[in-house]
């Protein structure tokens, strides 16, 4: 299989940063020791531990890695946008600060990406230190009128098919995503509305709509230590994240909806933040 890699160097790997500093620098020796990596974008928001040091030091070893430091936090998408459009590959891979590529995850993506012949939005197979599999790897768009109906169809996620190497998918997870630039700049990036979570349902939605292929990579599995970053601070997570589903709701699916349906949805996240952010400060606490 590796014969029919292309090793062609396009694709600049964009790395939104904050307290990262426990994973970044396996991240980024990854990253830079990865086939088909022309260039690597740091974007760090406003990190205040050892996160900097160590993307310096990284920059200082490596021309293609540069850093763009913001004095604040503008939120994950706003980031993202920084990084693409700060470089000009052809092929943009967004990479978490906590997601340990192999040498050949980006080149074997590529292959996938150039064998649709066709604009295209890739993931991977998604794994947890502990071996289980993420199932935000793969998953449909959220239907919030049956959301009201059925709890069950909060559940976002979507089997794995073996019989598939390249599986179409609604969406995939933001945690690592490959695309062609030319996509990234005629959907316009991500939506900088977002702050964290649903951004990436959201673009896969828009690439969609563009007429891309939304898939996932079977055959290519990475470990990803979820959470890293956001365990120091549940209840701002657990807020952005209900805003971020209120915000995809508005844009996507509320004009199809009666104003009884609009308000139930209203009730379903808002009324569910409390218990989410005790929840999630519980486990952050224990």
């Amino acid at each position: 299989m590796t014969d029919a890699v292309p090793n062609l160097a396009d694709i600049v790997a964009v790395v939104v940063t904050h307290q990262s500093g426990s994973t970044i620098d396996a991240c980024l020796t990854r990253l830079r020791a990865a086939n088909g990596v022309a260039q690597i974008r740091i974007v760090d928001n406003a990190s205040s531990d050892t996160t900097l040091g160590i993307v310096q030091r990284h920059a200082s070893l490596d021309p293609r890695v540069r850093f763009i430091g913001n004095p604040d936090n503008p939120g994950f998408g706003v980031a993202c946008n920084q990084g693409a459009r700060a470089a000009d590959a052809g092929w943009i891979a967004f990479v978490n600060p906590d997601c340990m590529v192999e040498s050949d995850t980006l080149s074997r993506l590529h292959a996938h990406a150039r064998a649709l012949g066709t604009d295209s939005l890739l993931g991977t197979d998604l794994v947890g230190e502990d071996g289980v599999h993420d199932p935000a790897a793969r998953r449909r768009d959220p239907d919030f009128a049956a959301m009201l109906r059925r709890a069950a169809a909060r559940n976002l996620s979507v089997p794995s098919d073996p019989q598939q190497a390249l599986q179409p998918v609604d969406a995939v997870s933001g945690a690592l995503m490959l695309l062609p630039r030319v996509l990234f700049n005629r959907i316009d990036g991500f939506d900088e509305g977002y702050r964290l979570h649903a951004e990436d349902l959201d673009l896969c939605r828009r690439a969609r709509e563009a007429g891309a292929v939304v898939a996932v990579a079977n055959d290519i599995v990475v470990v990803h230590v979820r959470g890293v970053s956001s365990r120091a601070r549940p209840v701002f997570v657990e807020w952005h994240k209900h805003r971020g589903l209120w915000r995809y709701f508005r844009r996507f699916e509320a004009r199809h909806r009666t104003w009884p349906v609009r308000i139930g949805v209203w009730a379903m996240v808002w009324l569910r933040l409390p218990v989410a952010a005790a929840r999630a400060a519980a486990r952050a606490a224990g």
